[in-house]
């Protein structure tokens, strides 16, 4: 059975302070959704990304919101019920036919959890999509790789432990340049790209960032099984540097988004 990377009790949450309405906005706008459309919003992690689409797509629109997890489907019909959103408890892996077709189809952040599979699922998902339809890839590249100011015992670690990751979970976190030429091989048309910091961190941090990435060390960190060999003290050594490293306004650290969408012939 598949793993979450980043199931935890406090993953809901996370999930839910970490999305930016105005940024999903800005995304959605630029990948071409227009009110009235049929969309799907795969892995959708609180609802609030599904919602904000449902809001994009009024009057007459409709979106289904997907997620492989029981109880973020409880917290979105609770917290973001609306009777044009219809929120279906499934794994990406699984084929999506009965679900119908899409005007717009929405992948954020979900290809990186799926390595191996990646474009796999976004040629599955291609055939729901209707002729002239829209397929919007987001998702991050050299994901929670990109610091200034690491000692090299912990820069090390964290390159150590990313490649855990991607052998022994399945995460990807490069691919983001990928996603351009998935649509180029699917012969989709009128492809476009764009690049923008999704991460970018000087000075003092807030609350949210430093919830989100204390929850990554705390959760996808302590699930990789690295052995801290560098490290007398183990994890709680590990995680004390990173915590240092993180909360110091000297810090700099970026990650870049990369948005591509393009139609269905």
């Amino acid at each position: 059975m598949q793993r979450y990377l980043m199931e935890s009790d406090e993953e809901t949450q996370r999930l839910d302070l970490k999305t930016d309405r105005d940024v999903v906005i800005k995304q959605a706008q630029w990948a071409g959704i227009k009110a009235g459309m049929r969309v799907i919003d795969l892995g959708f992690g609180s609802g609030k990304t599904t919602d904000t689409l449902n809001r994009l797509i009024q009057p007459e629109g409709s979106v289904v919101g997907v997620d492989m997890a029981q109880d973020r489907i409880e917290f979105a019909r609770v917290h973001y019920n609306s009777p044009t959103i219809d929120y279906v408890c499934r794994n990406i892996l699984d084929p999506m036919d009965d679900l119908g077709k899409f005007d717009f189809i929405w992948a954020r952040f979900v290809l990186e959890y799926n390595r191996s599979k990646s474009f796999e699922i976004v040629k599955d998902i291609s055939r729901n999509l209707n002729p002239g339809g829209i397929l919007c890839l987001i998702d991050l590249d050299h994901n929670c790789l990109n610091h200034f100011g690491l000692p090299h015992r912990l820069e090390k670690a964290l390159f150590d432990i990313m490649k855990i990751m991607e052998t022994d979970f399945d995460f990807d976190p490069y691919v983001g340049r990928k996603l351009y030429t998935y649509l180029y091989d699917l012969k989709f048309e009128n492809i476009l790209v764009d690049l923008a910091p999704h991460h970018l961190f000087y000075g003092r941090l807030s609350e949210t960032d430093s919830f989100n990435w204390t929850q990554k060390v705390k959760v996808a960190v302590r699930q990789s099984g690295f052995k801290f060999e560098d490290y007398p003290g183990g994890y709680k050594e590990f995680f004390a540097e990173f915590k240092r490293f993180f909360e110091d306004p000297r810090r700099f650290t970026y990650t870049p988004v990369i948005c591509c969408r393009g139609t269905r012939p």
